[in-house]
């Protein structure tokens, strides 16, 4: 038989999916994967379930309901200042990651070369090489994850189409600062470029840091294409509901990608996602306040066991260092000794770079309930407490 496609057959399992087996497999609380495990807005879930009864179930539009579009354009205007033509500069399409994946196609042609910054979400790399394209990888390492700014510079060339840029930022937590997006954006000047901005944890922004949109800087509203998610503003990650913000010239080319891809959207989760961005400012403080508070209790809890835990700006997670627990073994090795001895998962955090990576550190999800946080946190203590006095840890248990 001739071989199939040669990058996605030599493409391993995710490490999301072998934690997650792994969780299942020893009845773990899973903190590797980042969704809530309760349901967001009931106002938002009701629209949802009365639009399906609307007699509006075909096909809708290709770029989304005129509602929801609106809705994005409103929102851009009211949390940014940012002005849309909702008819002509937002896309629709079946959440975040399909987003990203319809941005990059619209942008990249064989050859030419994006910048990407590690640590980073595990789709990135992968759809810049299906498209043909060349990535430039820059790193950001713990604990302060300050961005290498003469690195970043090198990066920048004669090919450089794009820059992918997520912040807040998975899996490290970080908000890039207003000084390091003006940085940036005098490269994205300077080398005629354009930025695909991952802003999916706009909302979810902790400690007075507030989120920048990057197409808000001087000359960049048509360089970028900004992507929000339904799913981490709603905590309804099941939705995939995500939406593309760009120039009226790339938006167009976008929505063929989307047309490729899945073509729409269900339009009464697209209703209903209009819905909740007309939620009063009250909401979406609220989500934060609530988010952080998980996120203090979480590593308070860590650091009770021994973990050296890192600041987290926004998202959903947390980074500890295990260093000080006297385990022998890598990241990957830890994250599955605590699945199977403490039953707890975490995801390790060399998953996020390509080739070598800080071996010693673990990602924390605390959209979780109270309970299961401090469910969590007391099997990873008594598990380490039973370790003292013994033996360093061993990679095997």
């Amino acid at each position: 038989m001739k071989p199939a496609n040669q990058l996605l057959s030599a493409m391993g399992t995710t490490v999301f999916t072998v934690m997650s087996a792994l969780a299942t497999q020893h009845r773990a609380i899973n903190l590797g994967q980042g969704f809530p495990d309760t349901d967001g807005p009931d106002d938002v879930i009701q629209a949802a379930a009365d639009a399906l009864r609307d007699g509006r179930n075909q096909y809708p539009p290709l770029t989304g309901v005129p509602e929801l579009r609106e809705a994005v354009a409103r929102a851009n205007q009211r949390f940014y200042g940012i002005a849309a033509d909702p008819a002509t500069e937002v896309v629709v399409t079946s959440g975040a990651t399909e987003a990203i994946t319809a941005s990059l196609m619209a942008l990249l042609n064989p050859g030419d070369e994006v910048v990407l910054i590690e640590p980073l979400y595990d789709t990135y790399l992968p759809v810049v090489r299906m498209l043909g394209a060349v990535p430039r990888l820059v790193r950001l390492m713990p604990p302060k994850w300050e961005l290498p700014r003469a690195e970043l510079a090198a990066a920048f060339g004669p090919k450089t189409k794009a820059i992918l840029l997520n912040t807040p930022m998975n899996p490290c937590g970080k908000v890039f600062t207003s000084a390091e997006l003006a940085f940036v954006a005098d490269l994205l000047v300077k080398h005629d470029a354009y930025a695909v901005c991952d802003e999916v944890y706009e909302h979810l922004t902790y400690d007075g840091w507030r989120h920048i949109p990057l197409m808000t800087l001087p000359g960049l509203r048509d360089r970028c294409l900004r992507i929000g998610s339904a799913g981490k503003t709603f905590s309804l990650t099941g939705w995939k509901i995500g939406y593309v913000t760009s120039p009226a010239a790339l938006s167009a080319i976008v929505a063929k990608a989307h047309q490729n891809l899945t073509f729409t959207t269900p339009p009464n989760l697209q209703r209903a996602v209009a819905v909740g961005l007309a939620k009063d400012d009250a909401y979406f403080a609220g989500l934060a306040s609530a988010l952080a508070a998980k996120r203090d209790r979480l590593s308070a809890g860590l650091a009770g066991i021994g973990f050296t835990v890192l600041p987290a700006m926004g998202s959903y997670f947390v980074t500890a260092d295990f260093g000080r627990l006297g385990f022998a073994g890598d990241d990957v090795a830890f994250c599955r000794h605590i699945t199977e001895q403490a039953g707890v998962t975490a995801i390790p955090v060399s998953a996020f770079y390509e080739g070598r990576a800080p071996g010693h550190y673990a990602r924390f999800a605390f959209c979780k309930q109270d309970a299961l946080l401090d469910e969590a946190v007391g099997r990873l203590a008594q598990h380490f407490q039973s370790q003292t006095g013994t033996a360093r840890l061993t990679a095997a248990g």
